[in-house]
């Protein structure tokens, strides 16, 4: 008998990725659409069995910053090997596009400042063959790649590229420069952008400390700019704020914003350790809003936001120390080797000790939220595990403990210092956030602060924390799989995808619940010009399927690259 199908699923219970409940089904693909879902007679040149398997829509990644990435890179890791069968990148207003040639190192210093990813990887990996946006998409189409990436206007780059020195200066933008603003975006939303992305954050600084050109944007910039996702007739908008130290009503602002504009809105939003019930009020404002006719969600993490610290992070309590930092020029061996020493020790614990002012982010920290992240990832440690805990248990100092838990595995363990989304050492306020119906799964910033944080396996946290391992308040599988796939996919336009039905893009994942695990992060030194980033690798994905075809097999590549880009519902209709 001849293969009917390219690729057939057998007898997973399949999560369809609009919360309804699971089914044990039969998944056909065919030139890389889904076809027939049920008993499916007929043979596939490739199957699966998935037996005993969860089998999901592809997780849809609405907050990455591949910007860079996927102008060298043909795998979008870690975020692939986490489920993610689509990535948007551009978000909190960085990005590579539009650019002039003289403004190249300025866009740099401003992804490195505000990502965290190193600057002479960019400076080397980065080919600039554009200086448009529709420029930059047509470049990124040209490559294949593991899974689907698509772009959004980067506000940072746009008024840089309109204002030039003025834009870093934080001036205000006049009516010609807003009109010119607006032509662009909507030049790139038609061109195949799938939104516009800006940042009022005090936190975003480029590496020279200089804040993001967007912080001051008036009502009038971000209006006339949003207006021309308008004029496109298409396009989402992404606004990452401070909203609790705000002056003013911040957040009504970016409402008015919205409203006139007509297009869809999403915020950032975590529980902040200031003032840790301040997203209860956010979240009461974005559902009146949304009843009354406004399209706007928010985008919340169902884990702690933390950085990582290590021998060989970007920073850590000891990395005031001038020994430790010299030491960290050699080999990890090497470097673990000569910390073993009582002598080296003592000298980097006092330095640790004295010099803790030597650049912003090496200030004294609060070891009550610094806790051993374990061999097996835990992000949700008790308060009596943090080492503040354990110093006073053992009569240590906090230093003491912080150099020793590092040391561990040969100077490969971590530590896990959450800076949001954590106030109360427990993540009891999670559910409340993840079933609000205004809720996306987001700000994993899947290819950003690649020696401090990795959060892009969040997707495989929400499954397995949330649907399997949580003592209390565990969620359903269906609700969980709906947040990673079409809730996200129909907020950014992609109504292609997310979805287990006939017709819907072939991205699946076929995942073993009883072994779905993150591992714990480890430092790669792959990036271009040798630069370090975090990979996190995870257990229990049989499968990862793109366009119908098998991209990873067991977490492991299997050479297809059927990854492409995805261009907007106005490029659509152009084309």
């Amino acid at each position: 008998m001849s293969e009917q199908f390219d690729l057939i699923v057998r007898g997973g219970q399949v999560a369809d990725g609009l919360g309804n409940p699971l089914k044990e089904a039969d998944v056909a693909v065919r030139d890389g659409r889904i076809v027939a879902v049920g008993q499916v007679a007929g043979k596939g040149a490739v199957e699966i069995d998935a037996r005993d398997r969860l089998v999901t829509p592809g997780f849809v990644d609405i907050h990455t910053h591949y910007d860079g990435q996927a102008s060298w890179d043909t795998r979008m890791q870690p975020s692939s090997a986490h489920g993610v069968t689509t990535a948007v990148m551009g978000n909190c207003g960085v990005g590579f596009a539009p650019v002039r040639p003289h403004d190249r190192d300025c866009l740099i210093e401003l992804m490195e400042g505000i990502e965290d990813i190193p600057g002479a990887a960019l400076h080397e990996g980065i080919p600039w063959q554009w200086e448009s946006f529709p420029q930059y998409l047509d470049f990124l189409e040209r490559a294949p790649r593991d899974i689907d990436i698509a772009a959004q206007v980067p506000h940072g780059a746009l008024r840089v590229f309109v204002m030039g020195q003025r834009a870093v200066d934080l001036e205000p933008a006049n009516t010609r420069d807003i009109l010119q603003m607006r032509a662009l975006t909507a030049d790139a939303i038609r061109a195949g952008a799938v939104g516009f992305s800006t940042s009022r954050s005090l936190n975003h600084r480029s590496v020279k400390g200089d804040p993001t050109p967007s912080l001051k944007a008036t009502e009038d910039e971000l209006t006339g700019i949003a207006m021309g996702l308008s004029d496109a007739g298409t396009g989402v908008l992404q606004v990452i704020s401070d909203f609790a130290r705000s002056q003013g009503d911040e957040l009504g602002m970016i409402l008015r914003i919205a409203r006139a504009s007509g297009r869809p809105l999403s915020i950032s939003l975590a529980q902040s350790h200031r003032a840790p019930d301040g997203w209860r009020d956010m979240l009461a404002r974005i559902r009146e809003a949304s009843e009354s006719g406004l399209k706007i969600s928010a985008q919340v993490p169902p884990r702690p936001v933390g950085v990582l610290f290590g021998l060989q992070t970007s920073r850590s309590p000891l990395h005031g120390s001038p020994t430790l930092q010299a030491l960290r020029e050699k080999p990890l061996a090497e470097m673990v080797a000569a910390m073993r020493d009582p002598s080296v020790r003592a000298r980097i614990l006092l330095e640790a000790e004295q010099q803790p002012h030597l650049r912003a982010d090496m200030r004294p920290y609060d070891f009550s939220v610094v806790y051993p992240l374990g061999r097996t990832p835990n992000y949700e440690p008790s308060p009596d595990d943090s080492v503040a805990a354990i110093a006073a248990r053992e009569g240590r100092s906090p230093l003491e403990v912080c150099y020793d838990l590092m040391m561990g595995d040969d100077g490969r363990d971590l530590l896990l210092a959450p800076f949001a989304n954590y106030a109360r050492g427990s993540l009891d306020h999670c559910p409340e956030m993840l079933t609000h119906p205004n809720a996306l799964l987001g700000l994993g910033d899947g290819g950003a602060h690649v020696a401090a944080i990795c959060d892009a396996s969040f997707t495989t946290s929400l499954l397995a924390h949330w649907g399997r391992d949580r003592a209390h308040g565990r969620l359903e599988l269906p609700l969980l799989v709906n947040l990673l796939t079409a809730r996200n996919a129909q907020a950014v336009g992609m109504g292609d995808r997310g979805v287990i039905a006939p017709g819907y893009k072939a991205d699946l994942n076929v995942i073993d619940m009883s072994r779905l695990q993150v591992e714990r992060p480890r430092l790669s030194f792959d990036l271009p010009a040798g630069g370090r980033r975090f990979l996190q690798d995870a257990q229990g994905y049989e499968a990862t399927i793109v366009s119908g075809q098998l991209v990873y097999r067991n977490g492991e590549p299997t050479g297809n690259l059927p990854g492409r880009l995805v261009r907007g519902k106005a490029a659509a209709t152009v084309h």
